[in-house]
């Protein structure tokens, strides 16, 4: 088992989640030709984004939880129209993770953070000044998809296949932890799409958001687990212009379109 991560930046948040790599050629059909990719497009939903305004964790909260259930009634209905098994994630939302999280130790220094435990299918979001300085753009809702895709990729299989999957070598497993990221990068925002005509939001806000996935990604020092900012940015895209799920299938992609 290992961590991987989106470390937090200004104005965007930060993913840690666990998982293991797939050795190659990637050849599990639960990866490569999963249910969900023949799901067909994320119907059209409306969700209008709660009130927020900078430095109030109230309202942070509850704009967390508005859009978490919007995305429970969007995917619940996907699902159940695809046949696929459906559950809502549990949500907590706190100032401050514990030293251990679902088995894992918790990297404390981060200013905010989210967390997926799969065993108890929770998605905890740490609320740190990063989060509360800057709330106007996109960032905290394609975050928040992201954590929410997590789930899905359970539901799925994907996360026990990949979980499951052995690995060759250190860059072959930090590969696989890029890819499973940047495909829950891209069904956020597949969701984005679904909901965009009730968000009143422009093509301005649209292009901050790809602007700050542009400028995250990677940090050189660290391990290569989360993908050029481009990458995010390029595969969030995708999960948009499309609004299919299809759309984001990193398991078949090339290495540089995962790098």
């Amino acid at each position: 088992m290992r961590i991987r991560m989106i470390t937090a930046m200004a104005g965007a948040a930060g993913l840690f989640l666990t998982g293991t790599a797939h050795a190659y050629p990637i050849e599990d059909p639960v990866l490569t030709e999963n249910t969900l990719y023949d799901s067909g497009k994320l119907a059209g939903t409306r969700c209008a984004e709660p009130p927020i305004k900078n430095n109030d964790r109230t309202l942070v909260r509850r704009y967390i939880a508005g859009v978490t259930k919007c995305m429970d009634a969007s995917w619940g209905a996907h699902f159940r129209a695809a046949e696929l098994p459906f559950g809502k994630p549990r949500l907590r939302v706190v100032n401050k993770m514990p030293a251990r999280y679902c088995g894992d130790d918790v990297n404390l220094k981060e200013d905010s953070q989210l967390y997926y435990c799969s065993q108890s299918r929770t998605m905890t979001m740490q609320i740190g000044r990063n989060w509360l300085a800057d709330v106007d753009d996109l960032s905290l809702l394609h975050a928040t998809g992201a954590l929410y895709a997590a789930h899905l990729t359970l539901l799925t299989g994907i996360e026990k296949a990949y979980q499951d999957a052995p690995y060759a070598n250190k860059n072959e497993l930090n590969e696989q932890s890029r890819r499973i990221n940047l495909q829950e990068d891209c069904l956020s925002g597949v969701f984005i799409r679904s909901v965009w005509p009730s968000l009143e939001r422009g093509t301005k806000d649209w292009n901050e958001l790809l602007r700050i996935l542009k400028g995250s990604g990677d940090v050189k020092g660290r391990p290569r687990t989360y993908g050029k900012g481009g990458n995010r940015a390029a595969w969030t895209k995708a999960g948009y212009t499309t609004g299919d799920p299809a759309s984001c299938n990193t398991w078949t992609a090339t290495s540089a379109k995962v790098a």
